[in-house]
């Protein structure tokens, strides 16, 4: 995905996610402060996405369907969506990936089929999602920083390195449960 930069980071009984704003078309820069994080389901789930906005927001709506479905649990609700996702013609098309966490877990969703949950609670996707990760990895491993900061400062570091990152970043923060 060459769009933007979404890391979500679990540290300290908090689960934050932050992106960078960036909208590119092409090799122009339309927007700079674009929101790829949101809160769904009630403000209970976190959702980040890279990839096509409308793409972005129609798999959003989507989980929040197949969270209300099976009663808020995310897990269920994320394999469900991956599934579907996978098989579906219409949303087979969708290009976007997304992060979500509910406090607990902490989850990677992509049009594969893959619903991926990260061994050390750092997981980034996007163009500058290797920068960033590999940022949040060093910073985990050596500081005491608070997920929040953690996010916020892979980012700032992706956004160095990442013609389509800005250094414009949104946040968002979750207790973990």
């Amino acid at each position: 995905m060459k769009s933007t930069t979404i890391i979500a980071v679990r540290r300290g009984g908090r689960v934050a996610m932050a992106g960078d704003g960036q909208v590119t078309l092409g090799s122009t820069v339309m927007k700079n402060g674009a929101r790829k994080i949101r809160l769904i389901h009630g403000d209970g789930v976190m959702v980040g996405f890279a990839g096509g906005a409308a793409d972005g927001l129609a798999l959003m709506e989507k989980l929040e369907q197949k969270l209300d479905a099976y009663g808020g649990n995310l897990r269920r609700a994320a394999v469900e969506l991956a599934k579907d996702w996978r098989m579906d013609k219409a949303l087979r098309r969708l290009e976007a990936v997304m992060l979500v966490s509910d406090g607990d877990a902490l989850l990677l969703l992509s049009g594969s089929g893959d619903v991926i949950e990260p061994d050390d609670d750092v997981l980034a996707i996007g163009s500058g999602g290797p920068y960033a990760l590999a940022a949040a990895r060093a910073l985990m491993k050596h500081t005491d920083m608070t997920a929040l900061e953690i996010a916020t400062e892979a980012i700032g570091t992706a956004a160095g390195i990442c013609i389509y990152t800005n250094d414009s970043i949104i946040t968002q923060e979750l207790p973990a449960s």
